[in-house]
């Protein structure tokens, strides 16, 4: 868990380059990876924390999803503050809070 956390992080911050047009990419990729790394995230966070409230599960979360994103204005790193990714980052934490969850009441 800490070293995704770290991983995702740096991910998050690393400076911003020159997009290249590869076959897979599309209008909107960014807010699909941001919703499918948020989902990692939060499957593994509730993974690892079972026990915690939802409410300061959401909170953590959202929380890192606001930080990392006011981060990348600050920085200057060629990266800038989206709404849209945070939106995204709470979508992500979501559907992996509730799979999870789905996951434990059907199979346990």
């Amino acid at each position: 868990m800490p070293i995704y956390w770290a991983f995702l992080t740096y991910m998050l911050l690393k400076p911003g380059e020159e997009n290249q047009e590869y076959w897979f990419m599309f209008s909107g990729i960014d807010k699909v990876l941001h919703i499918s790394i948020f989902a990692a995230l939060g499957f593994s966070f509730i993974a690892a924390f079972p026990k915690i409230k939802f409410s300061y599960f959401f909170q953590i979360i959202l929380i890192y999803g606001f930080l990392t994103e006011i981060l990348q204005e600050e920085m200057g790193l060629g990266r800038s503050m989206e709404t849209l990714d945070i939106v995204a980052d709470t979508v992500g934490c979501l559907i992996g809070y509730f799979t999870y969850k789905l996951l434990i009441k059907r199979f346990f």
